[in-house]
């Protein structure tokens, strides 16, 4: 008889708090993520419970911040949620993670950058700087979406920079010549993915978008 390797399934689970500014795409996203896993292998939970989160983090590979906002965590559950990305877990961020937990120094350090403010939104034009990545590689070197672009404050000059928003093909950009719109970083052994793409409830019926959202996650979880 022969032993064949067990290899545990991928899990992954997708928090969606919000204490501020709730986004109607959360729960299209949260199915569309679910989808994903499915056709990816991949165990995907979602909760906006943090300390059922918080409780059971130890059991994922990855946490997806779905379009959280505000202050989402006590200060037990801050420590213990650092402890787990800084101890090797992943995390992606989309969209409005970066407006979250504004006043946790750590956080927006991890997350890359926090929310400053937004126009209307639009059509922009995206320039791929990193082709190489997975949540970029199946993409065209510029790429049209209509989203809500994020300018950005304290953007951590740390962060691997993947893809970045041209100012000039839309109204109300602010970061200039140099607007980054996805980013990855490692913190320490764990390993983080953001993109501001992802406030339209069509985002998360977007082939592009949906190939974008499983390279992030391949990636943090690699």
């Amino acid at each position: 008889m022969y032993c064949t390797a067990f290899v545990a399934q991928t899990k992954i689970v997708v928090f969606s708090k919000t204490s501020s500014f709730r986004h109607k795409s959360i729960e299209v996203g949260v199915k569309s993520i679910k989808r994903l896993g499915e056709q990816n292998n991949i165990l995907v939970h979602a909760t906006e419970n943090s300390n059922e989160l918080i409780k059971n983090i130890h059991k994922y590979d990855a946490v997806v911040f779905l379009n959280t906002t505000g202050n989402i965590f006590n200060d037990e559950e801050k420590e213990q949620f650092k402890n787990y990305i800084e101890k090797g877990g992943g995390f992606v961020g989309i969209h409005s993670a970066t407006d979250t937990e504004h006043n946790w120094s750590w956080y927006g350090n991890m997350v890359g950058a926090y929310f400053l403010k937004h126009p209307k939104k639009q059509n922009a034009t995206i320039h791929v700087k990193n082709c190489k990545h997975p949540a970029t590689s199946f993409l065209n070197k510029t790429w049209v979406k209509f989203d809500e672009w994020y300018n950005f404050k304290n953007i951590n000059p740390n962060i691997n920079v993947l893809l970045t928003l041209d100012e000039t093909t839309y109204t109300g950009g602010l970061n200039g010549e140099f607007h980054p719109i996805s980013w990855c970083q490692k913190v320490k052994k764990g390993k983080m993915f953001y993109t501001g793409l992802g406030h339209t409830i069509d985002s998360y019926s977007d082939d592009l978008f949906l190939k974008h959202i499983l390279g992030g996650i391949q990636y943090v979880i690699d």
